[in-house]
């Protein structure tokens, strides 16, 4: 039978995953620029760093999609207890990534970077035990298309407000601290700034992962043991299929650069805007905020331009247009970055819900293996992702940590 739900509990589940928009938001948005000009890493290991990072949840994703399918019906809920685990390792281990270490000042790097590297890992597995249990609890919940499109489109909301969140909140504090600070260096004395926003964005992803849990009732299967298992026994033997599809690959790396345009932006935005346009410290939160807030309103012209040119050559327009964009970029006047910003925001949006689509379309009426491919794409992106900044990192020019 078709399973419903109120409006009310949508909109519970829809802010479930609100902490883990609010932690993603800082880490890609500001982790590099904190490691650089506030601990004062070298570029090699703040890059190192996030890579650990990007490699903790690349692992974390598809072995804690496994243990999740493995776990077995329990009163709280198989999908609630893994987004319960993932919450608690969160919450204990982001505030220190954004915080001094007690003694830093005298510390070494070295000591520093052992320092930061489990509560990286922590973080990281916590983050991806929280996105494929909420994720994968959509299934259990509903069984209409139109109601997991409703959930769906709850769950974006809430991203969109948590992102745009984190910009002002950043913005407010690095701005309440330019009247005794120089205005145009981040350094760390900023330390405290970073400090309450990471304070204010686990404490109210905390309250929303509270609504989530209480308002949320996670069902039991309606199936028997033994056809859980045939089912479980023929998705493992269908997943290999894709390794023969040269579609996959294809998909996989339109996908991979498809992500890397968009997240090494927003890693690398807040350096260019400190450290070649020497704006103010608070342009770090107003830059990402343009481009996000732009990207969001693109997103309804989506529908109309695949309608008149078709998803595959909006594609390719949209990325010669991105390419275009950067080499605005090059003469570095601080006069023309804020239209620059409008256009990235829409260019790497588009490119993202044009590639999500065709690999919703390559997973077609194999959803009994669309977890494994969302996996497989998950894990090339966030590899990838950290790979490319430690290499930039590797490149980077060579610069005092002071300055």
């Amino acid at each position: 039978s078709a399973r419903s739900l109120t409006w009310r509990t949508k909109m519970c589940y829809g802010v479930g995953h609100i902490l883990n928009d609010l932690t993603a938001s800082m880490w890609f948005t500001y982790m590099l620029v904190y490691l650089h000009k506030v601990i004062k890493f070298s570029n090699m290991n703040a890059g190192v760093l996030l890579l650990i990072g990007q490699v903790a949840d690349a692992i974390s994703t598809p072995l804690v999609g496994i243990e999740s399918d493995k776990t077995g019906q329990i009163k709280f809920g198989r999908r609630k207890i893994w987004h319960l685990i993932g919450t608690i390792s969160v919450i204990i281990s982001f505030p220190f990534i954004f915080n001094p270490c007690v003694g830093s000042d005298s510390a070494s790097e070295y000591a520093l970077f052992v320092y930061y590297s489990p509560f990286i890992v922590i973080f990281q597995f916590g983050w991806a035990s929280t996105q494929i249990s909420h994720l994968s609890l959509i299934p259990e919940l509903v069984s209409t298309e139109q109601e997991k499109c409703d959930l769906n489109a709850f769950r974006y909301a809430a991203t969109v407000a948590s992102n745009i969140f984190v910009f002002i909140i950043t913005w407010i504090m690095l701005d309440a601290g330019k009247e005794e600070l120089d205005p145009n260096m981040l350094s760390k004395s900023d330390s405290k700034a970073f400090m309450y926003v990471v304070f204010i964005v686990v404490g109210v992803g905390l309250v929303f992962v509270t609504i989530f849990h209480v308002g949320v009732k996670e069902k039991p299967r309606d199936c028997s043991h033994e056809f859980a298992t045939a089912s479980s026994k023929r998705s493992a033997s269908n997943w290999k299929m894709w390794f023969r599809v040269p579609l996959f690959y294809q998909t996989a790396i339109l996908y991979m650069c498809t992500r890397l345009i968009v997240n090494i932006t927003q890693v690398y935005i807040p350096m260019y805007t400190l450290e070649t346009l020497h704006l103010t410290k608070d342009k770090i939160a107003i830059m990402p905020l343009i481009i996000y807030v732009s990207g969001f309103l693109s997103t309804f012209l989506s529908k109309p331009m695949n309608k008149l040119i078709g998803r595959k050559v909006r594609h390719i327009l949209i990325s010669l247009v991105s390419f275009s964009v950067w080499m605005w970029f090059l003469p570095a006047r601080n006069a023309q970055v804020y239209g620059v910003s409008v256009l990235i925001g829409i260019g790497g949006s588009t490119l993202l819900v044009t590639a999500l689509t065709m690999l919703a379309d390559l997973i077609g009426e194999n959803v009994e293996t669309g977890a494994f491919v969302y996996g497989a794409m998950s894990f090339m992106d966030k590899m990838s992702n950290g790979i490319v900044v430690q290499i930039v990192q590797a490149f980077y020019p060579k610069s005092s940590p002071s300055k």
